[in-house]
């Protein structure tokens, strides 16, 4: 994986914001211009070791600068027979485009981003991955173009840093971060995954390349069985292809363990496993299951125990790695298992990102079908009478609220929107996006999975992963995210995935690779003792950092702080805890200091 830059006009600082990058590519740094053309690579070298990859890299009056693996270059060169010099999936995308043009997108299997400037037609073509794994952020103002696999070089070109972005704060504080396109930064923006974009006669234009088909072609479970197992063996194969060792990521739940076991039978060697856990904190470390499973699978395990002084020492670190305020703190110890695996000299490594969104993973899934179940029993006459009953009942529970949001056609996740100001509440929140739940139109259980994919998977959790993992100079894989296999799981009747368990079929397919008690076991996610952690060492500090810089901004209630606060204090409502203290850390550090 790589760290790319690229403008449209020359800065004097050009290398210096390209240094910025040093960590995703520490291998090899290059800069070309072109016409008053600015592009810049960090490489770290995964495929084709040699010099001759080395970016950018210009053929035929193309320029490009890439991060990100062509899982299936060998392919495309054989299919296509495509006279390449060199032996990089880089070059690759170069003879397609020149042979394909933007068609090209739909026959990569990859993890990408990347920019090619077309010299001849002084064009700029630039796209991302179908589900977002890897970033690509821009500027375009008063005829400057910018991108950059990462926010701060940007902002070092500009010269200051540009206001906040409330939208993004609003997205924030619901869903992790913020949506595509928007960053918490004011005019700089995202490529959304699944697009690209043409910036040519100072235009700029976004178009989407990828869409799912939600029809369904397979009813029988023995045929999705078998069809799951050979697209995910073929996956975590191509994902195998690499000019040093890959390890793979285990936490012992059910997503590793089988990718780890799949990789395993693949290969003639031992592999090499990674795991984290907690000495203090038994509740949230999964290091006896990943045991379990190394000890299966023969590998060579390592395993770490993160105590609290490593947690808040590399706070900063994190922090400033994630460029913007994130709302998952599994980004902290991620960090330490990255440090670990890159001190090791491992390059790149399998994870289990994806399953649960495309495997439903979740409790969710099972939960709001029978909702919609019992609303699609109903005459609109009965929906009425309900809705009137539970809108006016003072008492509400859980599952009154979600039986609400179903009849009402509502957004399936809390919004939070309690925390900010009344004046506040009402401009951010008209601008959420609707994500819609019609079960006349659409199947409640695919609309589900794929909001999972496209916004807890594609805007949290991958960005997270890359920008935590490239911190430490490695390349995360990610075999269940193979497009085959997504596209796959769309084609599988419904009822036939939710079976009678989470993850029904996927279990059915892990039971010729892992041990039973790891299929069986309850998910835990990667959790960590961060809530108690953080109070135990900050205290009241905590509050006094949302207050400080509440002054500043005067976005939140006040009164609600307080209350979330104290909840938070006896480990409750943790989480919406940590979202304020993170982003107002976040403001005052890079914000209020403007």
């Amino acid at each position: 994986m790589c760290g790319i830059i690229g403008a449209n006009r020359f800065y004097k600082n050009f290398l210096d914001s390209l240094n910025i990058m040093d960590k995703r590519g520490p291998d090899n740094s290059s800069v070309y211009n072109i016409d008053n053309n600015y592009f810049g690579h960090t490489r770290l070298s995964i495929i084709d070791l040699d010099k001759e990859a080395n970016q950018p890299m210009v053929f035929d009056d193309i320029v490009i600068v890439f991060n990100g693996e062509i899982y299936n270059y060998k392919e495309l060169i054989k299919e296509y027979n495509l006279q390449c010099v060199t032996s990089s999936d880089t070059e690759v995308l170069i003879r397609l485009y020149l042979r394909y043009g933007i068609k090209m997108l739909n026959k990569l299997n990859g993890a990408f981003a990347f920019c090619i400037y077309d010299i001849k037609q002084n064009r700029y073509f630039c796209a991302r991955d179908r589900y977002g794994k890897k970033p690509f952020y821009y500027y375009f103002k008063d005829n400057k173009f910018i991108f950059s696999s990462m926010i701060k070089p940007i902002i070092a070109l500009l010269g200051s840093t540009p206001n906040l972005n409330k939208v993004a704060l609003s997205q924030y504080l619901q869903f992790f971060t913020p949506l595509a396109p928007n960053t918490f930064y004011q005019d700089i923006f995202k490529l959304p995954s699944g697009s690209y974009m043409i910036f040519e006669n100072n235009q700029l234009s976004i178009k989407k390349y990828y869409k799912i088909d939600f029809r369904k072609t397979i009813f029988s479970e023995d045929e999705a069985v078998k069809q799951i197992e050979q697209t995910l063996l073929k996956s975590v194969e191509l994902r195998l292809i690499s000019d040093v060792e890959v390890g793979s990521l285990l936490s012992g739940g059910i997503d590793s363990s089988l990718i780890s076991s799949m990789y395993s039978k693949l290969t003639n060697h031992k592999i090499n496993t990674f795991s984290i856990g907690y000495k203090d904190h038994t509740k949230y470390s999964e290091l006896p299951y990943a045991k379990t499973v190394s000890k299966y699978i023969n590998s060579n395990h390592t395993q770490i125990e993160l105590t609290k002084s490593n947690f808040i020492d590399s706070l900063d670190e994190v922090f400033s790695t994630m460029e913007e305020p994130h709302g998952d703190p599994a980004a902290i110890p991620l960090y330490h298992l990255s440090k670990t695996i890159h001190n090791q000299g491992i390059k790149t490594v399998l994870s289990g990102e994806g399953s649960d969104e495309i495997f439903l993973g979740y409790d969710n899934y099972s939960k709001f079908y029978q909702y919609y179940q019992f609303k699609q029993s109903l005459t609109s006459t009965q929906q009425q009478f309900l809705k009137q009953n539970i809108f006016n009942s003072k008492t509400t529970t859980k599952e009154m609220e979600y039986l609400k949001r179903v009849l009402n056609n509502d957004m399936i996740y809390n919004s939070f929107a309690e925390v900010f100001t009344y004046n506040q509440k009402k401009l951010l929140f008209k601008k959420l996006p609707t994500f819609k739940y019609e079960i006349e139109k659409k199947n409640c259980v695919d609309w589900m999975s794929y909001i999972d994919l496209k916004v807890w998977l594609g805007e949290a959790l991958l960005s997270k992963v890359d920008k935590i993992l490239m911190a430490n100079s490695v390349e995360n894989r990610n075999p269940f995210l193979d497009y085959h296999l997504v596209n796959l799981s769309f084609k599988i009747d419904s009822k036939l995935k939710l079976g009678d368990t989470n993850k029904y079929l996927l279990k059915k397919v892990a039971s010729k690779y892992i041990p039973q008690e790891i299929i069986n076991r309850q998910k835990k996610g990667f959790n960590s003792p961060y809530n108690e952690w953080l109070f135990e060492e900050y205290k009241d500090n905590l509050l006094q950092t949302i207050l400080k810089a509440n002054q500043k901004h005067n976005l939140f209630n006040e009164e609600y702080i307080y209350i979330i606060y104290n909840q938070a204090k006896n480990n409750k409502f943790k989480q919406h805890f940590y979202l304020l203290w993170n982003f107002s850390r976040w403001y005052l550090c890079n914000i209020a200091k403007n």
